[in-house]
């Protein structure tokens, strides 16, 4: 029809429309209506302890000091000591009373946005291995990311920016496994996420061109013409397709993150609300991360995944800050500090500015923490029972669901693992977690392998 209407200016229109990438092939269909559009993700890799952050236990401070009354399972390092009771103290915030430790006062004023999942578990008991069951539902190298699969169910909303964006800012380095943790795996490679580091220039690499503007284009499109040849002539090919998309998303991020990462124009008040003019410089660097989330959300990033620091952390373990095998009391109390308010700023900010309906937060690690000390003070690997929240995006705030025993040792009640955590968070998304797979290998292969269910009472 609209060849033959108006002298086909009609399909020259059509054709015009096409050839923006935001309407060809960026935003795909959801399985139904979706709560939430965009995921943020602040990962606190290394093993926060639920114990010592949203899952108090009064029966430790009874019983501290004193040989745990149950059975120890294996640990990671079996340096097994006596019951530790939190050094932390816990109080109740809200309307809705959710116990928050005194370490999180910022996150604590937004305790009614909060579900918290008391009863997390975990297949595995090391850092690389627990990384990758995070992001990739499997514990081994070679999966895509859930923000690689996010992005692939649903593209992006901006076509100068990637589905799938991993923060960092000076002196934040990736948990044990490496940037596979962020790996598109055997989806097409336009799903992989972009590291972006937000106080450094350039902030993404290579991404300052050697040319100039026209010269670029020329030669993008002279290898696009090559391109175009070869996949017709082997009658298309999804991953060759896929490398020209990521060509043209590289030239087209050129301009895009630099103004990003310019945030002259935010105000002092937002600044200080992130934390920003912090002296402490661990806590202005996840400050900027969060603002920049906000940013990329504004954009229509649909997933976000943020660093956290480690340089002058002293307890932690490397690329794994948040893992106290000794100090436990100095190691989580600066980490803390260093997420707290820049957190609890996000969750404010995106609120304010009427985002937080559309966007869900999630605070979790790879596991928790014993209950019984590690040496003298510091607590081992659990991935018996711990700790994960989610905020905005659909979620019904003021809830606790699940709950681990009298020692925050095992899980006695609505047992979770990871493949329910990203079911609910694609349901969130509006996407089936069934349907949303991909063949490789000669199977189907989806995120949730063959497990998951959505946790629906968390679900507004």
């Amino acid at each position: 029809m609209l060849m033959q209407c108006s002298t086909g200016f009609g399909m020259l229109a059509l054709q015009g429309l096409l050839a923006n990438r935001a309407l060809a092939y960026t935003t795909r269909k959801a399985h139904f209506r979706p709560r939430a559009k965009h995921v943020i993700l602040c990962y606190m890799s290394g093993g926060a302890s639920h114990l010592d952050t949203f899952d108090p236990k009064p029966k430790l401070r009874e019983l501290h000091g004193k040989p745990m009354p149950v059975e120890i399972l294996r640990t990671q390092f079996n340096n097994n000591g006596n019951v530790m009771a939190t050094p932390f103290d816990f109080r109740r915030h809200g309307q809705s009373g959710i116990p928050v430790s005194s370490i999180f006062p910022h996150v604590a004023e937004s305790a009614d946005e909060l579900a918290v999942i008391r009863s997390m578990t975990s297949k595995v008991n090391e850092h690389a291995q627990g990384n990758y069951a995070f992001h990739t539902a499997i514990p081994f190298m070679g999966y895509p990311s859930a923000g690689a699969w996010v992005s692939y169910g649903l593209g992006t909303e901006n076509e100068n920016l990637p589905g799938f964006v991993v923060l960092q800012s000076g002196g934040s380095s990736i948990p044990h496994g490496g940037v596979g943790l962020f790996s598109n795996g055997f989806l097409p490679a336009e799903n992989q996420a972009s590291i972006i580091v937000g106080d450094k220039k350039p902030s993404v690499r290579n991404i300052q061109s050697r040319e100039s503007s026209t010269d670029q284009r020329a030669r993008l499109d002279f290898v696009k013409g090559f391109d175009r040849n070869f996949i017709q002539r082997i009658g298309g090919d999804n991953d060759v397709e896929a490398a020209v998309r990521n060509y043209e998303t590289a030239y087209l991020m050129q301009s895009a993150v630099p103004e990003l990462c310019d945030i002259s124009g935010e105000s002092k008040a937002t600044r200080k609300l992130y934390a920003m003019d912090s002296s402490d410089r661990q806590a202005a660097g996840y400050g900027l991360q969060c603002l920049l989330a906000r940013r990329l959300v504004e954009r229509g990033v649909r997933f976000i995944e943020l660093s956290c620091l480690n340089e002058g952390i002293g307890a932690g373990n490397g690329p794994n800050p948040w893992d106290q095998h000794g100090d436990l009391e100095r190691g989580h109390a600066a980490m803390a500090h260093q997420v707290d308010q820049p957190i609890g700023g996000l969750i404010k900010d995106l609120k304010s500015r009427g985002l937080l309906d559309e966007t869900l937060i999630i605070w979790g690690s790879e596991f928790g923490r014993t209950p019984f000390s590690q040496g003298s003070n510091g607590r081992d690997h659990n991935p018996y029972g711990y700790s994960v929240w989610l905020a905005g995006g659909g979620i019904k705030g003021g809830t606790i669901y699940g709950a681990t025993d009298e020692f925050g040792y095992h899980v006695t009640e609505n047992k979770c693992d990871i493949y329910d955590l990203w079911a609910t968070v694609l349901h969130l998304m509006g996407m089936d977690h069934e349907e949303l797979t991909y063949r490789h290998g000669g199977r189907d292969l989806r995120l949730t392998d063959v497990h998951g269910r959505v946790i629906r009472d968390v679900i507004a």
